[in-house]
Formats: C-alpha cells, structure tokens, sequence
C-alpha cells in the first residue's frame, strides 16, 4: 500500500511538471507571437546596439584623461577622415597581425585596410536603405546589403550577427534609422598592396 502510494505521489508530481511546462510554453508562444510596436521595436533595437558593442568600432572616440571616450555628436557616424591619418605598419601586418586606428574605426590586416561604416540616419549612412538590405548585410555579409557587391570585412562580425533573430535585426534597423543624422561620408577599403 506504502508502495501505491509513493508512486501515485511520483505521478502526480510528474504530470504537475508536465502540465506547468505545457503551460508556460504555450504562454511563450502567444507571446512571440504579438507584433512588436515601433517603439519597442527601436527601444529593442538601442538596447542591442548598446549590448553588442557596435559603438566599439562605428564611434568616433577621443582620448582622456580617463580613457577613451565617444563623440556624442558623432555616434555611430563611422570612420571619419578628418580625424585619423595612419600609416600603417605594414611590416607587422607581414607577420601576420591585425592592427586598429587609435579610436577603433579603422582596421589593418592581410586585407589590407577597412573603415568602419557610417550607421546613422544620413543619406552617407543607412538613411537611404531599406530594411531588405539591412538584414542581407548583416545575414550574408554583402556590402550595402546588395547582390553582386563585395563582402563586409573585418573586423565586422557579419557571421556571428547573422545569428540573430529577423525580430532582432529589425529592432535594430529601427533603433539606427531613428538615430541623429551625421553627413560622413566613410573611403572605401584598400588592398594591402596600396597601403
């Protein structure tokens, strides 16, 4: 009797655990499934821009005396020629390393050298793109988010951030699209060989 008991116990404690997680599945379904509105979908999309680090490298940076520090009024505006001129050491790049401007929006490798790109709201930015090519950039690597382009290179994570969500990118795609405008126009790369 102890026995029927113990194991009616089991069994109910076990169709408990089953019909909560029942429950709460099907809670998240209902739940995935209600559309996002505009502004959650840009209040989504600056909270991932600020997690994923783009500032890192699409920010202007200046140097102080606690370290380095954003441009506001330049904030995901990309590299800007008006403030960096390197000459590349070339010779460390020979032997195989990868090398940063002093504010991160430049790279230097076996590649030769790429700018990051301006993700404002600006015509010389994102401002005339649609969301189409947002999500192709960022999910195959195309330049621009166009067929027949050259790929997005390094240091740009494409292929991690192709991971995302289409939810996830089209929040981030608002967020940028609501962003300040910054005319910069960003130079396209150069091969090493013309460093």
């Amino acid at each position: 009797m102890r026995k029927a008991i113990l194991s009616f116990a089991a069994i109910a404690a076990l169709a408990s655990v089953v019909l909560i997680a029942c429950a709460d599945s099907t809670a998240s379904e209902k739940k995935k499934g209600i559309a996002m509105t505009q502004q959650e979908m840009v209040d989504r999309g600056s909270y991932l821009v600020n997690a994923m680090g783009c500032d890192d490298c699409h920010s202007p940076k200046k140097m102080t005396a606690t370290g380095v520090e954003i441009i506001p009024e330049l904030r995901l505006s990309g590299f800007n020629p008006e403030m960096a001129s390197l000459k590349p050491a070339t010779d460390a790049i020979k032997q195989g390393w990868m090398l940063f401007g002093t504010d991160l929006t430049t790279a230097v490798g076996q590649w030769g050298q790429s700018y990051a790109a301006n993700l404002t709201s600006d015509a010389t930015g994102i401002g005339n793109w649609k969301e189409e090519q947002f999500i192709k950039a960022i999910r195959e690597g195309k330049y621009k988010g166009l067929d027949n382009t050259r790929p997005l290179l390094p240091p740009m994570p494409w292929f991690v951030y192709k991971n995302l969500s289409d939810d996830d990118l089209k929040s981030i795609f608002a967020f940028l699209k609501t962003t300040k405008p910054v005319k910069n126009a960003v130079p396209g790369p150069k091969p090493f060989d013309k460093l």
